[in-house]
């Protein structure tokens, strides 16, 4: 149980990347701060997806507020931005390099969400626990999971593309090398 009711940080930032590793590091001093370890690597890879969304998509500006609030025995990490437009989340091709940053917070979270904020900009939020249930922190249900993809989806062509493996025989030994310069 937590003993003070309510613990808040608060943290406004252009989401620039070399701000964004920033405010990794600010979540997770807080966190160490609150004696909440083992909440760091998740609250760090949900901020850092939705502050890189912001970078990405948020228009007019990207001036944001990063929200992380401990109440009773639940952590909220809030994404506060001025552009109205609510996420949507993708379903990304099995070799895309982009669109699963919403499914990753769905995933690692407890729960998670987007609200309008005002008339010109939104919130998006998830939640993890801090209770002293490290397997609920570690592992979260899996019904808040997305959906994964099976191996056998790829197409096959993919694959064939690639080079046939050169044949290097029997082992040779690797000449002798001095590690003395010169």
């Amino acid at each position: 149980m937590i003993s003070h009711p309510s613990r808040h940080c608060t943290v406004e930032l252009q989401a620039l990347p070399s701000r964004i590793g920033q405010v990794r590091r600010i979540v997770s001093a807080q966190l160490r701060y609150w004696h909440m370890d083992p909440l760091i690597d998740r609250a760090s890879l949900g901020v850092t997806e939705l502050l890189t969304n912001v970078h990405q998509h948020a228009v007019p500006d990207k001036t944001c507020t990063v929200e992380m609030e401990l109440l009773l025995e639940r952590l909220t990490v809030s994404v506060r931005d001025h552009d109205p437009r609510l996420p949507v989340v993708d379903d990304a091709a099995p070799l895309a390099t982009c669109g699963r940053g919403l499914s990753m917070v769905a995933a690692m979270s407890e729960t998670w969400g987007a609200r309008p904020d005002g008339e010109s900009g939104k919130v998006v939020w998830f939640t993890l626990p801090a209770c002293g249930d490290l397997a609920a922190v570690t592992a979260p249900p899996v019904t808040a999971r997305a959906p994964r993809r099976l191996v056998g989806e790829v197409p096959a062509t993919v694959f064939a593309e690639a080079e046939p493996v050169v044949d290097l025989g029997s082992p040779q030994p690797a000449p002798a090398r001095s590690a003395v310069a010169g």
